[in-house]
């Protein structure tokens, strides 16, 4: 592979003269136009964001202390190992000549000014809209990652949701009936008290946080590990596609990028870091989802986790974060709201969802899945307020279920043109 780099991204001093490419920019911040400056340093940030890794620490330290523009002309310029150490040394950067070396050979071979056109394109046409760390709608909590921080985010949605009071819900990708609807109630319940949801779009409970979330119409946050154009995995394409309806799909990564294993234990941080607090609803004694716990810590967040069965082996993750590291046992979703720090006077929770010994008593779960799918009809759709009544449940609690439901692929969802409320339907035969 060769490793010099390509030509300048312009002709010029000014990465983005080229009125064209300011056009580009501008659709991409959703700006009738975009100064000169911002437009350098948001080109400037996009090439990185193909450049570096995420969690790139050098780079990330790097861009601080030079600003992007001048850190991603000294490798146009050809910048030498020694070179790159001293301008970083002479913006505070202790950078040894082998550290500047392995970042030279990682980042030159991917200055290109060709594939850096075609991300900015493909974001414009995927929908997506880049956001700065010094942008107004960038989530301050991210700084907490310090040259971890992602050096800009692609987002599909309304950016303003990632800064909005959330709790992170991770877990299990093989979930269990009981992880399910444990992450179902406590969701449902945070959801009713104000709080958005954040979490990977992934297998499992990811999708049932996000799931139940839509179900409350409360904002939930999916944050992938590669492109934010690209479902991973594709099944969730449609799910994603609702989850950038209300709330925001982001990513560091540019479009069309697949995801790795690397990327989705740095993606991991984001998750963390978005919110005041990270529950683990179920999770292996070997899960990925401890990577998250891990950064949640590290950032001094608040860490919950919900106490499952002691011989499942889907709860021992959970089990060794309370008994190993401190995690706040979870059990309903009150206490979820305490972890966050909205405190213990949430009114608007229902005061008889106390444990989950008793929200998953082993005559109410059945019952409520049962007296949900016997409310649909087995021909046609009805509306959450129709299914509360002809069940006899509570809308909340008809909500929840049917999030549950739509998880185990027994109902539906009826999405029609024009149609003033959300219908539901069987999806096979009962």
């Amino acid at each position: 592979m060769n490793t010099q780099p390509s030509p300048p991204l312009s002709g010029s001093d000014q990465l983005a003269d080229d009125p064209q490419l300011r056009g580009l920019l501008a659709r991409l911040a959703r700006s009738t136009d975009v100064g000169q400056e911002h437009a350098n340093g948001m080109l400037a940030r996009i090439a990185w964001s193909r450049i570096a890794e995420p969690g790139d620490g050098v780079a990330g330290e790097l861009l601080a202390a030079l600003g992007a523009e001048f850190a991603l002309q000294l490798l146009i310029q050809g910048a030498t190992p020694v070179q790159l150490r001293n301008s970083a040394a002479e913006g505070g950067v202790n950078l040894g000549t082998r550290a500047a070396e392995s970042a030279l050979g990682r980042w030159l071979p991917r200055v290109d000014r060709a594939e850096t056109i075609r991300d900015i394109e493909r974001g414009i046409e995927a929908g997506l809209r880049v956001i700065l760390p010094d942008d107004e709608s960038w989530p301050i909590l991210l700084d907490d990652l310090g040259p971890h921080a992602p050096l800009l985010l692609w987002v599909r949605g309304d950016p303003a949701h990632l800064a909005t009071p959330s709790l992170s819900v991770v877990g299990a990708r093989a979930a269990t009936g009981y992880g399910t609807h444990v992450t179902a109630e406590i969701v449902d319940g945070v959801c009713a008290a104000g709080f958005s949801i954040v979490s990977g779009a992934a297998y499992g409970i990811d999708a049932v946080a996000h799931r139940t979330a839509l179900a409350a119409e409360t904002p939930t946050v999916a944050v992938l590990a590669g492109g934010a154009d690209r479902a991973y995995p594709q099944s969730h394409d449609g799910l994603l596609g609702k989850v950038s309806e209300t709330g925001a799909v982001c990513a560091e990564m540019v479009p069309g990028a697949a995801p790795t294993r690397w990327r989705f234990l740095q993606r991991n941080r984001i998750i963390a870091a978005l919110s005041s607090a990270t529950l683990v609803t179920e999770a292996g004694v070997r899960s990925g989802t401890l990577n998250t716990a891990g950064h949640a810590a590290e950032l001094g967040r608040s860490l919950g986790a919900v106490p499952g069965p002691v011989t499942s082996a889907a709860s021992a993750g959970c089990h060794k974060l309370i008994r190993e590291y401190g995690a706040a046992l979870i059990t309903n979703a009150r206490e979820a709201c305490e972890l966050a720090g909205l405190g213990d006077g949430v009114e608007v929770l229902r005061e008889g969802s106390n444990t989950v010994g008793e929200t998953l008593s082993p005559a109410r779960q059945p019952s409520r899945h049962g007296r949900v799918l016997d409310a649909l009809p087995l021909r046609g759709s009805r509306t959450l307020l129709e299914i509360a009544r002809l069940s006899g449940l509570s809308v909340g609690d008809v909500r929840t279920t049917l999030a549950e439901l739509e998880l185990l692929q027994a109902v539906t969802r009826r999405d029609a043109p024009g149609a003033a409320e959300l219908k539901w339907a069987l999806a096979r035969s009962q």
